[in-house]
């Protein structure tokens, strides 16, 4: 429990973007606590990754979407790893793909639960246990964004877009509300990431295929780099860097 590494929360930390986050953060001198939602294999196959790097770290199951999931997330990652450094905001879906005027109010309603809401509610939880106005010891938030926020992905998923550009005035607002309590507040916007999301949630594996020539650099991203791009920004080489949305898209 007296550990010196410092510890992060990555949440939706099972697989893709968040799994490459964890064992990337384990790999530089942190703990790890690990949320997932349904995936606890997956997640504890990530967790086995982090512990053979020489870090500790946890599997945690919770809905982000639900108030007290998040709440309980954040106990048992204090009870297990003994403190609380970081906290990486990360879970979220897109709904199947398809034209606003045919999507049916509930694909709408679970993305904005846990894009939207589930992510304040995250935010909420480490403003709370970081803050050093109430006793923490300070620490960052980075957010997981999109440049769907900037495109819209119109006849794609244009819910989705604007559950980010939610995600994307949450963190200008929260990193002034929180720069006088030790908080660094951050995003990342990925772009094209090679993930399983295109698959499992929008329903059009071909996604990738079909925009990659639209990227200027000519290739997808992989969740290594956008891992890289968020442990930059909770490392002290960012100590001076909050409010910042670090696109990672290849120039797209």
């Amino acid at each position: 429990m007296d550990s010196t590494r410092p510890v992060v929360l990555v949440t939706g930390g099972s697989r893709g973007i968040g799994a490459a986050v964890a064992r990337l953060a384990s790999s530089r001198g942190f703990d790890v606590a690990v949320n997932y939602r349904t995936e606890k294999q997956a997640a504890e196959e990530v967790v086995a990754a982090c512990q053979k790097a020489g870090a500790r770290a946890v599997a945690i199951g919770g809905d982000m979407a639900q108030e007290q999931d998040v709440v309980a997330l954040f106990d048992s990652a204090l009870a297990q790893l003994g403190r609380l450094d970081h906290v990486v905001n990360n879970a979220g879906i897109t709904g199947r793909s398809g034209r606003l005027a045919d999507t049916d109010a509930a694909v709408i309603r679970t993305a904005i639960d846990i894009n939207v809401t589930g992510a304040i509610l995250v935010a909420r939880e480490a403003a709370r246990r970081l803050s050093t106005r109430s006793g923490g010891q300070g620490g960052s938030l980075v957010n997981i964004s999109s440049v769907a926020a900037e495109f819209g992905s119109p006849s794609e998923y244009v819910w989705y877009a604007a559950s980010k550009g939610a995600i994307d005035s949450l963190t200008v607002g929260l990193c002034k509300e929180l720069a006088g309590d030790g908080i660094r507040v951050n995003a990342v916007s990925p772009g094209l990431t090679a993930t399983e999301i295109h698959a499992r949630s929008t329903g059009d594996a071909g996604r990738v295929d079909r925009i990659a020539p639209q990227i200027p650099m000519g290739r997808v991203g992989s969740p290594e780099e956008i891992a890289e791009a968020v442990l930059f920004l909770i490392s002290d080489g960012a100590s001076y860097i909050s409010g910042a949305n670090l696109k990672v898209s290849g120039g797209r």
